[in-house]
C-alpha cells in the first residue's frame, strides 16, 4: 500500500483471495474491515470444523447413489438386448452419461453455488436429483411391463423373440434421465461435503466420501450377482417380464429404498447456512469487490444520499442514485446471463486458453485412459455372458440362461473389483510418495493395457475350447472363467490411482495459479 492512500492490487490465487481482499485495498483512510472474518460474516459462509460422526453421515448420499450405478453398469446392457436392442447400438444409449456431464455438472455446480434456498446451496440440488434418480430407475424397472401395455405383444416373455420397440423407447427415457439426475446429485454431494469439512479435514472428508461409494458399488453388484430376487419377490414377475427382468425390477427398486434412506440422513445431518441474496454477488469474483471498494471510497469524501454539508438535500444527485439502481439491476441481468447453461459452457471452452502448459498432455492422457475404460463398464458382464459362457440374451432357452449366469458371474468380478479399489485407494498415497504421481500413473495405464489384452486372449481361448471339442456344452470353461475374474479384480488397482492421482498431478500444476484441486480447492 503507498503512503498517499492510493490503490495497490497484488495478484493472488484465487483460492487464498476471502482471507486477502480486505488487506490489499485502502482508499484515502477508508473503513474497510480490519478483520478478515468480517468479510466471511458478510459473504459465503465459511467451511467450520464439522465432527467425523457428522461428516460420515453427512455424506451417506453417495453409497445410495453409487448403489443404483453398480446396478446400471452390470444389468443395463444386457438388459436393453432382451427388449430387442441391437448388441453394437447398445453403446449409443450410453453417450448421454458424458453429454450430460459435460453440460449438467458444470451448470449444476454454478447454480448450487449461488442458490439461495433457505435450505441451503446444495440440499435443494441432492433432494431434486435423487428424486429423479428414483423415477428414472422404476421407469426402466417396469419398461417392459410398460411396452406390453403399449402394444408391445401379447405372447409371454418366455416365448417371445422378437423386438419390443416401446419397451425400448421407455427404457431409453428412463436411462437418460438416470444419467441426467446422477450427475445432477454428484457435484453438489462432493461440494457440500467440501462445505462441512475444516481445512485440516480434506483427507479425510474424502477417504470418507470414497468409503461411502465403496460400500455402494460393493452392495449394487451383489445384488446385480444374485439371481434369487425373483424368488424372493414373485410378484414382479408378469407376462412381459421373466426371471432376468423381474430379478432387475427387484433389485432397482432395492435401490430406490437404499437412496430415500441414504438421502434422508445426509439431508438431516448436513447442516448448511442459507446464502444472503446478496452474497453470491460479493464474492463472486475479486474485481466487483475492488472496484466497489474504489467506489466506496470515493463516495467517503463526498456528502451522500444528496446531503450538504449544511444538512439539506441537493437534489442534483438524486439521478445518481436512480442511475447506480439501474446500475445493479444490469448487473443482475448479466449474472443471469453469465449463469446460464450456454454461458457457462462458453466459459469453460474459453478458459482453456489459460490453462498451464503441463495440463493440455494431461488432458490428452485422461481422454486416451477414460477411452479405454469405458468400452469395460459398459460391456464387461455382457463380455462374460457372451465370450465366457457362450450365452445369448435373445437365443433359445438354454443359451439365455447361460447369458443370464455370465451377467451374474460378470457382477461378481465388478465386486471383486470394488473391493480391490477400495484397498487400493489406501495404497495410492504410498506409491506416489516413494515412486512419484506420474510414474504410478503410467504404470497404471500400461497395466490396464495388459489387462484389456488379456480378456482378448481369453476370448480366444474360450472360442477355441468351445467350437472345437465342447461345442456341444452351453456354459463356461472353469479356468476361463477363473481368469477372467482374476482379470476383473485386478482392474481395480488402476481404476483407484485413475480416481485420484490426475488429480493431484493437477493440482501440482495449477498450485501457482490457484486453480482448483478437487474436494477441498
Amino acid at each position: 500500500m503507498d503512503g498517499g492512500g492510493g490503490l495497490t492490487a497484488i495478484r493472488l490465487p484465487y483460492r487464498h483471495l476471502r482471507d486477502a481482499e480486505m488487506e490489499l485495498v485502502s482508499l484515502n483512510g477508508g473503513d474497510a474491515p480490519k478483520d478478515p472474518n468480517a468479510l466471511h460474516q458478510q459473504g459465503t459462509p465459511t467451511p467450520t470444523t464439522t465432527t467425523t460422526r457428522k461428516l460420515v453421515l453427512a455424506c451417506m448420499v453417495a453409497a445410495g447413489v453409487q448403489f443404483g450405478w453398480a446396478l446400471q453398469l452390470s444389468l443395463l446392457t444386457p438388459y436393453i438386448q432382451t427388449l430387442g436392442i441391437d448388441h453394437a447400438m447398445a453403446s449409443f444409449i450410453w453417450l448421454c452419461g458424458p453429454i450430460t456431464g459435460f453440460v449438467v455438472q458444470p451448470c449444476v455446480g454454478v447454480w448450487s453455488d449461488k442458490c439461495r434456498s433457505k435450505y441451503g446451496r446444495r440440499r435443494p440440488f441432492i433432494l431434486a436429483g435423487c428424486l429423479m434418480i428414483c423415477s428414472a430407475v422404476t421407469l426402466i424397472g417396469f419398461s417392459a411391463d410398460l411396452g406390453y401395455i403399449l402394444g408391445d405383444t401379447t405372447e409371454h416373455c418366455s416365448t417371445y423373440k422378437g423386438s419390443r420397440y416401446r419397451a425400448a423407447t421407455v427404457f431409453v427415457l428412463g436411462f437418460w434421465m438416470l444419467d441426467l439426475a446422477n450427475n445432477t446429485v454428484q457435484g453438489p454431494a462432493r461440494a457440500l461435503l467440501a462445505d462441512l469439512s475444516g481445512p485440516d479435514q480434506c483427507n479425510s472428508a474424502n477417504a470418507i466420501f470414497c468409503t461411502w461409494m465403496a460400500v455402494g458399488n460393493v452392495l449394487g453388484f451383489s445384488s446385480g450377482a444374485s439371481g434369487n430376487w425373483h424368488k424372493w419377490f414373485p410378484f414382479l414377475m408378469t407376462r412381459a417380464c421373466c426371471e432376468a427382468c423381474s430379478n432387475l425390477k427387484a433389485a432397482f427398486l432395492v435401490a430406490v429404498v437404499f437412496l430415500l434412506f441414504c438421502m434422508s440422513v445426509t439431508l438431516y445431518f448436513a447442516e448448511e447456512i442459507p446464502l444472503e441474496p446478496k452474497d453470491a454477488q460479493r464474492l463472486s469474483d475479486s474485481a466487483p469487490l475492488l472496484n466497489g471498494s474504489r467506489d466506496d471510497g470515493s463516495a467517503s469524501n463526498e456528502p451522500s444520499n444528496g446531503e450538504l454539508p449544511n444538512g439539506h438535500t441537493d437534489g442534483s444527485n438524486v439521478p445518481a442514485n436512480s442511475n447506480a439502481e439501474d446500475s445493479n439491476s444490469n448487473r443482475e441481468n448479466v449474472e443471469v446471463f453469465n449463469d446460464g447453461p450456454g454461458a457457462v459452457l462458453v466459459n469453460i471452452l474459453t478458459s482453456m486458453r489459460h490453462l498451464p502448459p503441463g495440463m493440455y498432455s494431461v488432458l490428452l492422457v485422461m481422454a486416451l485412459t477414460w477411452l479405454s475404460w469405458f468400452p469395460f463398464f459398459l460391456f464387461d458382464t455382457d463380455w462374460m455372458g457372451r465370450e465366457v459362457y457362450h450365452g445369448d440374451p435373445n437365443g433359445n432357452l438354454s443359451e439365455r440362461k447361460a447369458y443370464d449366469n455370465g451377467v451374474r458371474e460378470g457382477a461378481f468380478g465388478l465386486l471383486l473389483n470394488s473391493v480391490v479399489l477400495g484397498i487400493g485407494s489406501f495404497l495410492v498415497d504410498p506409491l506416489c510418495r516413494l515412486m512419484g504421481a506420474r510414474l504410478v500413473w503410467a504404470i497404471s495405464n500400461f497395466t490396464v493395457f495388459v489387462c484389456m489384452m488379456a480378456t482378448t486372449v481369453l476370448s480366444w481361448i474360450s472360442f477355441d475350447l468351445y467350437s472345437s471339442k465342447l461345442h456341444h456344452i452351453i456354459g463356461a470353461n472353469k479356468t476361463v472363467k477363473n481368469s477372467a475374474l482374476i482379470v476383473f479384480s485386478l482392474l481395480g488397482l488402476p481404476l483407484s490411482i485413475t480416481y485420484s492421482v490426475p488429480f493431484s498431478v493437477t493440482a501440482e500444476l495449477t498450485a501457482g495459479t490457484g486453480g482448483g484441486q478437487g474436494l477441498c480447492c
